[in-house]
């Protein structure tokens, strides 16, 4: 606990107050190579019929039940109502637990049962959404644990009586600081502090820490009004109690209920508004590609690297079950893949033009600092920080990373990540950092020139890299694309 209190003045001086998540487990093992032939897996019977049933459901209801299994503690994701791999789980460990049968479909007794159990453990906790007019966001707060609260510039506290539990909220007006700033102070190294996850996207940062004696969480969104988040910590000899209770306010937080619209942050409540967003300080304002159909595009199966011509470059690992790849909302057809079955180019009618990053010629080294762009269904594409590993990349990727390319802080094309697992193990809705394989550049450049592709080398290092993820980004952000399936 001492080494969890030592750490914190330091946060709070730069504007945080350390706050946790659920721990991260370790970071499973580097994928199986492709099989020479990948046949899709079979459909699970029982997922299917779960799931079914599940969607039959209004989404009120299925938000509801996903809520509820948080509080019950066997579930731990965002509350979106869509069925997936931890839903069914959730209801898994949910009948077990209760002496039913884990079939993941939950019966009208069950569900009844469930938002009963759900509904104790919430009143127990006083838990209460609630604005907060300090900082404009909307905050859920178990009251019965942290019953203290004061005022701190732009935000509230909330705190335990034993102080061994802290909640804030902060904001900070349109200019005063950027999402780059707060991160780079966020995840700065601290003597007894572990950084065990960071996400940075062009709307929204989140990080979590631990220390010999306690764990942090940190969540900040940008919109038109400025920055707003909030922060939690808490004490490990608590964390039992308190673990689920991040999730649900993690789930109930929304930094702009006027209206302002802001990011689908991990385990958290999107605020509606279709109004478009200034750019974050700190990132280049770059136009979003325009692509016929995108605004009815899906989820990302993959991402792609526009490379002109109506050509597009990916991994082929993300097409072996994609019957019908679509390029915002234009249909691609597959046009060569490489020898080795890594990479694969496409080629659809009215795409803009895009970019080929210079090639970066030397090898990166291991713990080397890169980043990595991946593909969101709408607006401009993630940025997250990533190191350099073993025949590959550490970062915290999200679903549709597959093919998305990797760069070195001077905007040098290290390669791509060659595949993204299947079924991903997230943690309040969220991939964990997690190691990856990376096709090399050396690779690509080849594919590139055998499919008629020029490629210049880079000249960057490390002594002119940019000072920011998004400075570094910046130039390739606008040839980067979303690649969605009709499986």
């Amino acid at each position: 606990m001492n080494a969890f209190r030592t750490g914190l003045p330091v946060l709070l001086a730069a504007g945080f107050a350390t706050g946790a998540l659920a721990q991260v487990p370790a970071p499973p093992a580097l994928p199986r190579p492709k099989p020479a032939a990948s046949v899709p897996p079979a459909p699970d019977p029982a997922f299917e019929a779960a799931r079914a049933a599940f969607e039959a459901l209004p989404e009120a209801e299925r938000q509801g039940l996903q809520d509820a299994l948080v509080w019950t503690g066997d579930y731990n994701g965002v509350t979106t109502g869509a069925f997936g791999k931890r839903s069914f789980e959730g209801i898994q460990t949910y009948q077990t637990r209760t002496g039913a049968a884990p079939t993941g479909l939950l019966t009208p007794p069950e569900r009844i049962a469930l938002k009963r159990e759900a509904e104790a453990a919430r009143r127990a906790a006083r838990f209460k959404v609630q604005p907060d007019p300090a900082s404009g966001a909307v905050v859920g707060v178990p009251e019965a644990l942290l019953p203290k609260k004061s005022a701190i510039p732009g935000g509230s506290r909330w705190q335990s009586a034993d102080g061994r539990v802290t909640l804030d909220t902060k904001s900070f007006p349109q200019g005063e600081t950027s999402l780059d700033a707060l991160f780079e102070r966020a995840t700065a190294a601290m003597p007894g502090r572990k950084v065990t996850y960071k996400l940075k996207k062009p709307d929204f940062i989140v990080i979590t820490a631990e220390t010999a004696g306690g764990r942090s969480y940190i969540r900040y969104a940008e919109g038109p009004a400025g920055i707003r988040g909030f922060t939690i910590g808490y004490d490990r000899s608590v964390s039992e109690t308190v673990d689920r209770l991040v999730i649900a306010i993690a789930n109930t937080f929304t930094p702009f209920p006027d209206g302002a619209p802001a990011a689908t942050a991990p385990a958290a409540t999107a605020a509606a508004g279709p109004a478009p967003r200034p750019p974050a300080p700190g990132l280049a304002a770059l136009p979003a590609a325009s692509l016929p159909g995108a605004q009815a595009e899906a989820r990302p199966a993959a991402t792609g690297l526009l490379l002109g011509g109506g050509r597009v470059l990916t991994a082929a690992s993300a097409l072996d079950v994609c019957a019908a790849p679509r390029i915002g909302g234009v249909a691609a057809r597959i046009e060569r893949r490489d020898a080795a079955g890594s990479l694969a180019l496409l080629s659809a009618e009215g795409l803009p033009s895009g970019v080929v990053p210079p090639l970066r010629p030397d090898p990166v080294s291991e713990g080397e600092a890169l980043l990595v762009l991946g593909a969101q269904a709408k607006g401009r594409p993630s940025v997250a920080p990533a190191s350099a590993a073993v025949e590959g990349v550490y970062a915290p990727l999200q679903p549709g990373a597959g093919g998305a390319p990797v760069l070195d802080r001077a905007g040098r094309l290290v390669g791509l990540v060659a595949r993204f697992p299947a079924t991903p193990r997230l943690i309040a809705g969220v991939m964990p950092p997690t190691r990856y394989t990376v096709v090399p550049g050396k690779a690509v450049a080849a594919f590139l020139s055998e499919s008629g592709v020029s490629a210049g080398a880079g000249t960057g290092s490390a002594k002119n890299a940019a000072t920011t993820l998004g400075g570094a980004a910046a130039p390739v952000l606008g040839a980067v694309v979303a690649i969605t399936c009709t499986r």
